[in-house]
C-alpha cells in the first residue's frame, strides 16, 4: 500500500539531532560542575586548582552548548516546515 519511503535528508537530520542532544547534555554537565566548583571555590578561597577547573569546565561547556543550541534549532525549523509542507 502506501508505504513511507527512506529520505536520506531526514535520516542525516535525525543522525544530526541525536549527536547535537548528547552534545547539549554534555555541555550542560560541564556548566553544572562549572557552577558547582564555582561555588566550593568560593567557599574556600578561590584557590588555583579549584579556579582551574571552574574556568576550563565553563570554556569546555561554552564551546559545546554554543553550536548546539544553534544546530538544535535548525534541526527543529527543518523539521517544522517539513510538517507544514506535509512532507
Amino acid at each position: 500500500m502506501n508505504q513511507p519511503q527512506f529520505d536520506p535528508v531526514r535520516a542525516r537530520r535525525a543522525k544530526v539531532a541525536k549527536y547535537n542532544l548528547l552534545a547539549n547534555r554534555i555541555g550542560y554537565i560541564f556548566w553544572a560542575i562549572s557552577m558547582s566548583t564555582f561555588v566550593m571555590a568560593f567557599a574556600f578561597g578561590f584557590k588555583g586548582p579549584l579556579v582551574t577547573v571552574v574556568v576550563a569546565t565553563l570554556i569546555i561547556g561554552s564551546i559545546l552548548l554554543a553550536p548546539s543550541i544553534i544546530i538544535g534549532y535548525a534541526v527543529k525549523a527543518a523539521d517544522r516546515d517539513d510538517r507544514e509542507r506535509g512532507l
